[in-house]
């Protein structure tokens, strides 16, 4: 047989309470008594009936909507644990209503606490609507007149947007599930930049799945901002304070999801008027700019006149320069000519002397040692040629200069 300690006993008492689904989320009414304050600002006290009583725990921090004193009655939220240090079965409450309220008002109230707690209601975590939204998502009951009523405020005011029905019922049984599972489709949904979650007004009851833990986080995740257009402008729900954007009405979420085409047309149109006053004021004052800089280029401009005339006269001298040059170049070139055409072989020729040829190679003789008797020669005068063969070869200059006068007679 195994003994066990004190703590363990307490310690497994705390862990099988606080494993009971039933006593870690639970509402009890009864009648404050024994209250007190510790210097921490812990407020202990018993609630009690004519049968039985508990001790309870409302730590400072923790929701409080009234003054509690001894004698109320209340109802209190919160969950059943045993406190180790004393082994006492104690109460810790988390949230404390004054008796007669509906258990649909406190578990509002209490839903309303705790995600308010954990920052859901932040405006830090506010998201901004689109200014010109392409795709807007509508998450209500199909064929209902609230849809009715979205579908014409936006087509009148933004005709350039496409409307996505998530359909879903809005009150009774699925209802909150049917929601959650539309926005989540929405956030699934590619080019959607707004969501309009929306249904007509009703009683606490009717406006019941707006008020689920659910539904309050799907709106959270939503990866589009959300618009909650719930009931009528007096009507207030979980999703109102979850959503970006609170809407009074159905009809107004719509008004708020998209710009009105007569604002947006105004704004172009002052837009407009401003560019163009902004633009005329801008040539204006460039032109009235160009104008200060002509006159002061003109006035730091040299005087160029008389570099003209200066110019002019340089160009006379240079061409006259030239076309002497071209004189002197001319005649040196005819005085160059005149000594080639004397030392041309045209020239020699028409003096009476004579080219001579091998026919047979075409060597030029310049020798006598060059030709044999019988050797067919070409001789070339100054106007033509003729053939001729070798009868005679006499060599030496004296034998020439003896037959030159019979030759030229």
């Amino acid at each position: 047989m195994r003994i066990y300690s004190v703590d363990e006993v307490t310690g497994y008492l705390r862990e099988l309470l606080e494993s009971d689904s039933l006593l870690t989320d639970l509402w009890i009414s009864g009648e404050v008594s024994n209250l007190s304050q510790s210097a921490a600002g812990h407020l202990y006290f018993t609630l009690k009936d004519e049968a039985s009583q508990l001790r309870c725990v409302l730590f400072r921090g923790e929701r409080l909507d009234l003054a509690l004193e001894n004698g109320a009655a209340v109802v209190a939220h919160g969950h059943i644990s045993v406190y180790e240090v004393t082994g006492s079965l104690q109460f810790y409450v988390d949230l404390v209503q004054p008796e007669g309220v509906g258990i649909l008002h406190l578990e509002f109230e209490r839903l309303k606490a705790k995600l308010e707690e954990e920052g859901l209601f932040e405006v830090a975590r506010k998201r901004g609507l689109p200014p010109f939204p392409q795709r807007i998502g509508v998450v209500t009951s199909p064929g209902s007149a609230v849809l009715h009523d979205i579908t014409n405020i936006i087509s009148r005011r933004y005709p350039l947007v496409e409307l996505v029905l998530a359909p879903t019922p809005v009150q009774g049984d699925g209802a909150a599930e049917g929601i959650v599972e539309a926005i989540e489709a929405l956030s699934e949904t590619e080019g959607i930049d707004v969501v309009i979650l929306a249904r007509g007004g009703g009683s606490l009851e009717e406006l019941q799945a707006f008020n689920e833990e659910k539904v309050a986080r799907a709106i959270a995740s939503s990866k589009a901002p959300v618009i909650s257009g719930v009931g009528h402008d007096t009507d207030f729900t979980i999703a109102d304070f979850v959503a970006d954007l609170r809407a009074p009405t159905p009809s107004a979420a719509a008004e708020l999801a998209v710009p009105h085409r007569s604002e947006l047309e105004s704004r172009i149109q002052s837009q407009q008027r401003a560019l163009v006053a902004a633009l005329g004021g801008e040539i204006s004052q460039r032109g009235t700019e160009l104008g200060h800089l002509t006159n002061r280029l003109r006035y730091l401009s040299p005087d160029i006149a008389r570099y003209r005339q200066r110019i002019d006269e340089l160009t006379k001298m240079a061409s006259m320069r030239v076309a002497s040059l071209l004189t002197i170049d001319r005649e040196q070139l005819r005085s160059r000519e005149l000594e080639l055409g004397a030392l041309s072989p045209i020239a020699t020729l028409s003096r009476g002397y004579a080219q001579v040829q091998l026919s047979a190679t075409g060597e030029v003789v310049s020798r006598v040692a060059q030709i044999h008797r019988g050797d067919a020669i070409d001789v070339r005068v100054s106007d033509g040629q003729f053939k001729g063969r070798v009868t005679t070869l006499k060599k030496g200059l004296q034998a020439w200069l003896k037959d030159f006068p019979s030759k030229k007679g």
